[in-house]
């Protein structure tokens, strides 16, 4: 079964949403560089109501060291993820384990790069170009990626209600993130949209 991850969320409301529909994980994004950032106090918020056997995962891109261990501290994700040019050493100081995101968006410029994070939990391949910020909603050509990479990979860049069978068909990933595709504004899930992408995620693994 595909695992789905609902990434930027910014309200209680949403992520409890995610969860009744069944998203198996939910992304807070701490880095300024995001329109999704979410404050400290307001993650604690999301976390502290969300059923159990949900995953929360932090998202950073080249902040602080300090600033990823206040989170770690704060609120507690089940996991990280490291959106900037981080390396993999510098990934793993914090102990915990991370998903490391992978900028598709050279097409196969990029393809080196799924070689170098040794420690990453799993990859997550996401469409936008090297040194830009996710959620941007593009996707990637998705018969670059190389058969048999070590880790798990998830999907994302540019998934929406109506392609992430296609997706899925072409890819055959551990997991699929959205954000944009299910948004009616930056951080504002549309729950007409969450409810068809999760939809037709379950309904394409079922087939």
């Amino acid at each position: 079964m595909t695992r789905i991850k609902c990434c930027g969320m910014t309200r209680v409301e949403d992520a409890l949403l995610a969860a009744r529909l069944g998203a198996d994980a939910i992304g807070l994004v701490f880095t300024a560089r995001s329109k999704r950032q979410v404050t400290l106090a307001r993650a604690r918020e999301i976390v502290a109501v969300l059923p159990p056997f949900v995953s929360t995962v932090a998202l950073f891109m080249d902040d602080e060291a300090s600033l990823v261990r206040q989170v770690i501290e704060e609120v507690r994700p089940s996991l990280l993820q490291f959106h900037g040019g981080e390396q993999d050493e510098w990934c793993a100081q914090f102990g915990r384990p991370f998903l490391k995101a992978i900028a598709m968006g050279e097409g196969a410029a990029a393809l080196p790069r799924l070689r170098d994070y040794p420690h990453a939990t799993g990859l997550l391949l996401d469409g936008h170009g090297f040194g830009e910020a996710g959620g941007s909603g593009k996707a990637f050509v998705w018969s670059l990626l190389p058969a048999g990479l070590a880790q798990p990979v998830i999907l994302a860049g540019g998934l929406n209600p109506d392609n992430v069978a296609d997706a899925l068909h072409a890819v055959h990933p551990w997991a699929v993130d959205v954000a944009s595709g299910v948004e009616s504004a930056p951080g504002i899930k549309d729950p007409d949209k969450l409810a068809a992408f999760i939809r037709a995620v379950r309904t394409t693994d079922a087939a």
